[in-house]
């Protein structure tokens, strides 16, 4: 089998960076994970802070047994798969090796392309420059909306109302350039529209990868 073909199987993954540490975002805010980022993303936001993921091509690809081994070396039992776009790639084989060592799974993505893998979680962060498929807003445990500028407020209803409200944790945060300028906005959004809570990226504020 050709090295395409096990990526395209799901057993290599370019794996950008590996890390054990707290979840500093959303609904997972302070818990211990192990953090899988995986490289490649056609999405391309202006603000992100890990474009160095964006590519690919540059990554060499990992087993995915080697990524559970060590996974399974740290004290919490969850795993956060991110990137990049993490579902640019087939995550199904990779879950199933986390479920069966009794792994919670954990993922973010911009749901831009198509699902796959057994989550326990899921957390959809919608993007204007390539938004998420309709199909995908089902499995959205939470959405998590990026705000800039004003303009991403009605973004964020959009999405909102594709989501199952019933099942979906609402959260806007500020993009991390524009907090001072946002955050007193956002508070006073969701003041006026309490279904909303706020995510701030305290991982930031805390100085942890």
């Amino acid at each position: 089998m050709t090295q395409e073909e096990r990526i395209e199987k799901g057993e290599l993954l370019p794996v950008m960076e590996e890390f054990y540490s707290l979840q500093g975002e959303g609904y997972n805010t302070g818990r211990a994970a192990y953090f899988i980022r995986i490289g490649g993303c056609d999405v391309g936001c202006h603000f992100c802070d890990v474009k160095e993921a964006w590519d690919a091509s540059i990554l060499a690809p990992t087993n995915i047994d080697d990524i559970v081994e060590r996974a399974l070396t740290y004290p919490a039992k969850s795993v956060i798969i991110t990137g990049g776009e993490p579902l640019l790639y087939n995550l199904n084989l990779l879950c199933t090796k986390f479920k069966e060592k009794g792994i919670e799974t954990i993922l973010e993505t911009s749901g831009s392309s198509k699902m796959s893998g057994q989550w326990d979680w899921v957390c959809i962060s919608a993007k204007r420059n390539l938004p998420p498929l309709e199909e995908n807003m089902k499995y959205a445990n939470e959405l998590k909306m990026i705000i800039c500028e004003e303009k991403d407020f009605a973004f964020a209803e959009e999405y909102a109302s594709k989501v199952n409200i019933n099942n979906c944790l609402l959260y806007l945060q500020p993009e991390w350039s524009v907090r001072n300028k946002m955050m007193h906005r956002i508070v006073e959004y969701i003041k006026l529209n309490p279904k909303w809570r706020i995510s701030l990226q305290s991982h930031k504020y805390m100085q942890i990868p």
